[in-house]
């Protein structure tokens, strides 16, 4: 194995073997339920399980044939995945994003939108405060009146918003 490829970044074979052993995860899924609801030929046609168990095996089959040859091919050298600096920048905008998604049931959609907004705006954008603090304030607001007075249509809300009264 070359250790100078091995310092630069991800190979291929983590990515791979974990996409692949998550797809096999979602076909059997996928098969299992189909059984419950039933794959068998009734009189009116194909009970409702039917096409999705064999497209559960097809994803199973090709997701477990893909990880047989990344756990087989384990030791042999391959190709760069992703250099650890744009590993880096994923998990720049990775962590930022699933907090918002986290902070949602808990808190509505306006809070963290604002939050993710302005942390965006000046860790990676580099905006001044004053255009910073404008955006973030101003975008949800702008969501909240087309949304909700606009269309009438409610999105997720939180403790502000009702303690604001909405």
């Amino acid at each position: 194995m070359d250790q100078q490829n091995e310092a630069a970044g991800l190979n291929r074979r983590i990515p791979e073997a974990g996409v692949a052993l998550l797809l096999l995860v979602c076909g059997l899924i996928v098969i299992v339920d189909s059984l419950r609801v039933g794959i068998e030929w009734a009189d009116d046609g194909p009970r409702a399980g039917y096409f999705p168990f064999f497209i559960g095996l097809l994803l199973s089959f090709a997701a477990g044939w893909i990880l047989l040859q990344a756990v087989l091919g384990w030791s042999k050298e391959t190709k760069l995945f992703s250099q650890w600096s744009e590993l880096r920048d994923v998990r720049a905008m990775l962590v930022p994003t699933t907090v918002f998604i986290a902070a949602v049931p808990f808190l509505g959609l306006y809070l963290p939108g604002a939050l993710l907004i302005g942390f965006f705006m000046h860790r990676h954008g580099n905006f001044g405060r004053l255009t910073t603090v404008l955006t973030a304030i101003g975008v949800p607001v702008v969501f909240f009146l087309i949304f909700e007075k606009w269309f009438l249509v409610p999105l997720a809300k939180g403790p502000i918003e009702a303690w604001l009264g909405f």
